[in-house]
């Protein structure tokens, strides 16, 4: 990854996202659970570390969506690496009708102690209390349209919400909807890389062609078959440097300027385009082994 990339990430953490922050941190004495959404094919890059240290002990389900994009192989290891004493682990396609049952179905097996005390207490029709948090761009208002069904979601200013946050109440559950946000500082540059492949950081401060060459060469890595078979590569253009296979893609795809040279900017564009649009097939860009959360560790086989 360049150094431009690098040094623009002060730039990423706008006045909005720490006050996010805060606000999560404040609201979580007012929910039950906390719903966390993330990108199925990077699991753990999509995962807010300063939300995970906010959260303690409070039940969690996290959801990894848009899983109908990722290998669905590696899909199910991450549903068992996330699972532990207090979360739970669901993937959902959020486009797909019928996506959030499974999510309703953890909830209430993850509350299920709390409804119980409820139910004792002749409280069973209370309302279920749910933060929904996530970073930009992974699907959170699709997933909010996908759990209210066939029932109009209904939003609501009640006292002492704050503007930009908003509840919205579907059947018995309350959904705390939570801006997307990001953190900080990025300890690790191939979390940052990550998330600009799936558009979390905005395109207009990345460097397209350096961002497009490193997905080229990390899906090379993981799913060579994929990349020959969609770009029509032949087996010595698939020993090309990133840039060089850029470039013979560019150039198969008559993506040319005078002089018959390729329009690098172009053919990064589209092929950062295509891999957000699943049209390499499901991939996922990590794997349970890849994941540096030191309090979990993936499940044995």
């Amino acid at each position: 990854m360049s150094d431009s990339l690098n040094q623009r990430q002060i730039q990423w953490f706008p006045g909005h996202m720490a006050k996010t922050l805060r606000l999560i941190g404040s609201e979580l004495k007012n929910v039950d659970a906390v719903l966390v959404l993330l990108d199925a094919r990077i699991p753990a890059s999509s995962l807010n570390p300063e939300i995970e240290a906010l959260l303690g002990d409070k039940p969690r389900i996290y959801i990894l969506n848009k899983s109908d994009l990722a290998d669905p192989h590696v899909t199910s290891r991450w549903l068992s690496y996330f699972k532990g004493a207090h979360s739970s682990c669901v993937a959902i396609s959020s486009k797909k009708k019928g996506a959030a049952a499974g999510v309703k179905t953890e909830v209430d097996r993850a509350l299920a102690p709390l409804l119980e005390r409820r139910a004792q207490k002749g409280m069973s029709g209370a309302q279920i209390r749910l933060m929904l948090v996530g970073i930009p761009n992974v699907g959170k208002s699709t997933f909010i349209n996908s759990f209210a069904g066939s029932q109009r979601a209904k939003a609501e200013d009640r006292p002492g919400v704050t503007r930009g946050k908003q509840w919205v109440t579907v059947g018995g559950y309350d959904l705390l909807d939570m801006p997307g946000v990001l953190w900080k500082k990025f300890e690790d540059l191939r979390t940052a890389t990550n998330l600009a492949f799936i558009g979390s950081i905005k395109d207009d401060i990345l460097d397209m062609e350096e961002i497009a060459a490193e997905l080229l060469s990390e899906v090379k890595r993981l799913y060579p078959d994929k990349i020959a078979q969609r770009y029509k590569l032949n087996a010595q253009q698939m020993e090309l440097d990133r840039y060089e296979l850029l470039e013979a893609i560019g150039r198969k795809r008559g993506m040319l300027i005078s002089g018959g040279e390729v329009d690098l900017t172009r053919a990064a564009i589209m092929v950062v385009d295509e891999f957000r649009a699943s049209k390499l097939g499901n991939l996922s860009l990590e794997s349970p082994a890849d994941a540096v959360f030191p309090d979990q560790k993936e499940a044995q086989p």
